[in-house]
Parts: structure tokens; sequence; C-alpha cells
């Protein structure tokens, strides 16, 4: 599977790289303790799991036919994430790195366009 939802916290690790593949790109991205001009203590993310899961797939598939071989994973927390938590990771590994960029970033625009996640900020007065 080249996809996670859960509320799993997003690990700091990296697996071995497939063969011929030279670059790998990661994106990060972390909740802010700002939301517009509010502090709040994190954001609560929901989804549809049987659409959330199939968009992602036909993503990645599209990310493949589109744009060639190379290796992908995003990962996108669920539940609460407080601020300064990671609530996205995705990496790209190609054979080089300005595709490897290019990549991630059509994946991030296409991640938050496309697939059924919602965000509910919680304030700083209703935090857990």
């Amino acid at each position: 599977m080249s996809y996670l939802l859960s509320s799993n916290p997003i690990p700091d690790s990296t697996a071995p790289f497939g063969p011929g593949l030279g670059a790998e790109v990661r994106f990060l991205g972390v909740v802010r303790e700002m939301e517009g001009d509010g502090q709040i203590s994190g954001i609560e993310y929901s989804a549809y799991l049987p659409m959330a899961g199939r968009m992602l797939e036909e993503l990645l598939a599209q990310g493949r036919q589109d744009h060639g071989p190379h290796e992908a994973f995003i990962q996108h927390r669920l539940g609460f994430v407080a601020a300064e938590e990671p609530s996205i990771l995705i990496w790209v590994r190609t054979k080089h790195s300005a595709e490897a960029f290019d990549l991630c970033r059509w994946y991030l625009k296409e991640v938050k366009t496309r697939v059924p996640i919602w965000k509910k900020p919680i304030t700083s007065a209703h935090s857990e």
C-alpha cells in the first residue's frame, strides 16, 4: 500500500531505495498554532474512508501513469492532531531530484483538492 490514513503518529524513518532511484523529496506538513487570526490547540481531521482510500489509490495510479516510474507514499493523520505535530507526510523517489520535487508538489496539491479529508480547528479554549 502506498498510502496510510490513520491516527498513528508519522514516523521519522526512511525505507531502502528501489533500484535506479537516486532522489527522495519529503514533505512534512505540521499543524500551525494559528488558524486565521485565532490560536488553536490542534486540528480534528476526519475522512470518509472508503472514498478517501479509493481517491488516494487513483491519485497514485495517475501519478505513475502521467509522470513515469517512481515511488510515492502518502500518510495523512486522522483524529485530533495537536499544534506543532505533523498531519501529513508525502515522499517521492525518482531517478533525479528535479522530478522528485515536482512530483511531491503535484501530490500535495492533488491530495488537498481531491481527497475527502476534512479539518476542524480546535480552539485553545476547547482543547482536550
